[in-house]
């Protein structure tokens, strides 16, 4: 029956029917009356439906044999029943006083006291419980009842004695268990393993890892146990399948140490490795290649080198990418079988590779979220309709969809068609699944050089604002000596991959010692560049700008600096050659670059010069950390006289990007006030070497440099910086940080420049 829960108002009432009356007992009946419970109502128990029939149940006992058993209870019987319960106060006094009477008595009569012996379990005395006895067992020490009753002293002559603990251990030198590790039977006879195996154990070794320490023994032997493991593990993969690997601690005596002994730990590794099994044939199960013997030109193992797991995994991974980059996109390697024999040592190795069709590309389809279609896609692909297919040129098509910054996601998989494309191959789809990410980026970059000061910029970018991949830009430049802002219509991969077209328009303040400028410039680009993707061997640029600036120059028949206004048109021609191992970071080969800018001014007639310039810079590794690295620009002017020249478009030398240990635009022909002016030819030269640790580096280097008034460069009079700098590696390239003194100093030049910014001086 479950619990009811009864109320004050509530009256429950159970009645029974007499057992005595038939021979079946009815079922109990419940009679509840409950009004509320909690002010809650509480449901009635519904009763039996009528024609239900109920079992019949036979008596226990019967009534008759049940009162005989039950004892009579009345007072008339037992006069203790109407008795009151006496207090807990009374009981004990009453209790007290009995025993004192029983202890007189046994006095009086001169019998001593014989206690009840106790009884024995095992040889061991245990105390006796009835009533009456004199001794009783509290926890293990028998008291006496008159010491139970005895009244306690006052806390004020209770005499408490200290516990005297076991002194506590030093904490620090329980802190760790020192121990040694000895490996023992890793000389192995046969001495063909690539692999130092004591070597490649110690890199993975939780022992070692410990550095001797552990927190207890039991963590000792946790480490030593998997270790053995390890052991048996790095054996088999180099083709010991039956090498035996033990383990077990060694206590060594004890020592005698500061405060207490200890006893050294040495945790022990025996190794008997046993032969080494050796590949006695390669079996290859494929259907014939294209050419016959592709697979087993690419596949390095050989008959009767031992069996290594690294060797067997690499040589299959090479297989796994090769067939795809001859043709075979479908290509799948099998699970390997290797039988042993154990009697010779020998290993039979067979993989079964199945090669799939080999296919030639075909069409591009497109499907996602899109950021352009399947046309531009095919722009940005390096492979046409009919080539052979290539996994190679699928990895460049996916990172040149990612170089595009519109993606949150793409993939390019290869999808059979069916389709014949002849010469026994079939033509493939490649299915390109985009996922457009946010096309909004905000970009910043910052820099400091001695004399050009501090400079901040800062864009936004929409880099698909005109699919496709038509970027919108916007640019801000706020410096101690330049300001301006500036906007620019970019496609990139214009018709052609890599290829980049360009509508640019800015305004600017520049505020040099060299002179004071408000320029505005339009105009227009196209090149083709480089990038970390697909760096190229010959690169080009052309464009056309029109320039509105109003500067100021020193005009010496004044003997002051005016401001004159200069409209300029011109356009810009550049080739590029690039040999060098790297776009960011370059540590060999070498590059060069030359720009022609024809232009003239158009104020009082248009007068024509030419502004040319070739830069060649090349690196050479001395050591795989150690690179030395030279630089070397010559510039001329032809075709105009200095003072016909706005002064912006003059050549200037001197700053962290020409010759570092002079400030901005520092060398070169100056007016009185030692500003300045600029020439019209220039040269400079600069040597480096770049030792680089991990991710960061140190560079010492050295720079020349001078700027002529002639149009040709004399090479005299050069002025020499030199310093130190340090660099941090990052994805995008090293940080720069350059200090450097001039060589010579002369009055007015700084002793010493400071030059921050990102990427190498050259």
């Amino acid at each position: 029956m479950r619990p009811l829960l009864i109320g004050a108002t509530s009256v429950l009432c159970i009645a029974w029917a007499g057992a005595a009356q038939a021979q079946q007992v009815e079922p109990p009946r419940v009679v509840r009356t409950v009004e509320t419970v909690n002010s809650e109502p509480i449901a009635k128990p519904s009763q039996p439906p009528p024609d239900v029939v109920l079992p019949e149940v036979a008596p226990i006992i019967e009534d008759e044999e049940f009162e005989k058993a039950i004892p009579p209870i009345s007072a008339e019987d037992d006069p203790e029943l109407d008795r009151p319960l006496e207090s807990i106060a009374d009981f004990e006094r009453r209790q007290t006083a009995e025993a004192a009477k029983r202890e007189a008595g046994a006095a009086n009569t001169g019998e001593a006291a014989v206690e009840a012996q106790p009884p024995v379990i095992d040889g061991v005395p245990v105390p006796a419980l009835a009533d009456g006895d004199a001794v009783e067992a509290i926890g293990d020490a028998p008291i006496s009842d008159s010491e139970l009753a005895a009244p306690l002293p006052p806390l004020d002559n209770f005499d408490v004695e200290p516990v005297q603990f076991v002194e506590a251990e030093d904490d620090k030198e329980n802190a760790s268990v020192a121990y040694t590790v000895q490996v023992n039977g890793l000389a192995l006879a046969d001495d063909s393993t690539d692999v130092d195996l004591a070597d490649l154990f110690g890199d993975l070794s939780a022992l070692y890892d410990g550095d001797g320490k552990a927190d207890n023994a039991a963590m000792i032997r946790a480490r030593l146990s998997a270790d053995g493991e390890l052991m048996q593990r790095i054996l088999a993969s180099e083709g010991y399948y039956d090498a035996v690997v033990d383990t077990r601690i060694d206590r060594g005596e004890r020592e005698e140490g500061q405060e207490r002994q200890r006893r050294s730990i040495t945790a022990v590794i025996d190794v008997k490795p046993g032969k080494r099994y050796t590949l006695s044939d390669i079996v290859i199960e494929a259907a014939p290649t294209v050419p016959p013997t592709l697979i087993a030109d690419n596949f390095p193992l050989s008959v009767g080198e031992p069996i290594v797991a690294q060797r067997i995994q690499g040589a299959e991974a090479a297989i796994a990418l090769k067939l795809p980059e001859e043709g075979y996109p479908f290509a799948k390697v099998g699970q390997r079988d290797i039988l042993l024999d154990g009697a010779t040592g020998d290993g039979v190795y067979t993989l079964p590779v199945d090669i799939g069709k080999r296919s030639r590309f075909g069409g591009i389809e497109t499907t996602g979220d899109l950021a352009f279609d399947a046309e531009h896609v095919a722009v940005l692909a390096r492979f046409k309709r009919g080539d052979l297919y290539d996994s190679r040129m699928v990895d460049d098509l996916r990172q040149a969809l990612v170089a595009t910054g519109l993606f949150a996601s793409v993939a390019a998989e290869p999808q059979p068609t069916g389709e014949s494309a002849g010469d026994d191959t079939e033509y493939v789809t490649m299915l390109v699944t985009q996922q457009a990410g946010p096309p909004r980026t905000l970009a910043a970059s910052a820099g400091y050089g001695t004399g050009e000061g501090i400079r901040l910029e800062g864009s936004w970018t929409h880099r698909n604002r005109l699919p496709p991949e038509g970027a919108l830009i916007f640019r801000g430049v706020v410096g101690t000596q330049e300001q301006g802002i500036g906007a620019t219509l970019r496609r990139s991969n214009a018709g052609r991959r890599d290829r980049t077209f360009e509508l640019t328009s800015e305004i600017s303040r520049s505020n040099y010692d060299a002179f004071n400028a408000i320029t505005g410039r339009v105009g227009a680009r196209v090149s083709y560049d480089s990038t970390p993707i697909w760096q190229k061997k010959f690169t080009y640029a052309y464009g056309v700008e029109l320039i509105a600036t109003r500067e100021d120059d020193y005009d010496f028949a004044k003997g002051a600096r005016s401001y004159d206004f200069y409209t300029i048109l011109g356009l810009t021609g550049q080739v590029g050659m690039d040999r060098t191992d790297s776009l960011l970071d370059p540590t060999k080969g070498f590059r060069i670059t030359s720009l022609i800018q024809p232009e003239g001014s158009l104020a009082g007639g248009f007068s024509p010069y030419a502004r040319t310039r070739i830069d060649v810079s090349g690196y050479y590794p001395v050591t795989d950390s150690i690179v030395l690295a030279g630089r070397l620009r010559v510039g001329s002017i032809l075709g105009a006289a200095r003072e016909r020249l706005a002064p912006s478009r003059r050549f200037y030398a001197g700053g962290g990007g020409s010759v570092r240990g002079f400030g901005f635009q520092e060398l070169g022909p100056k007016d009185p006030n030692n500003d300045p002016i600029g020439g019209r030819s220039v040269n400079e030269a600069a040597v480096e070497a770049r030792y680089r640790f991990g991710n960061f580096g140190v560079v010492g280097f050295v720079d020349a440099g001078q700027v002529y008034r002639g149009s040709t460069p004399t090479f005299d009079n050069l002025r020499f910086g030199a310093g130190i700098g340090a660099r941090y590696y990052t994805n995008f390239g090293p940080m720069r940080f350059d200090i450097a003194t001039p060589i010579g100093r002369k009055p007015g030049e700084a002793r010493v420049s400071v030059y921050v910014s990102i990427g190498q001086a050259f």
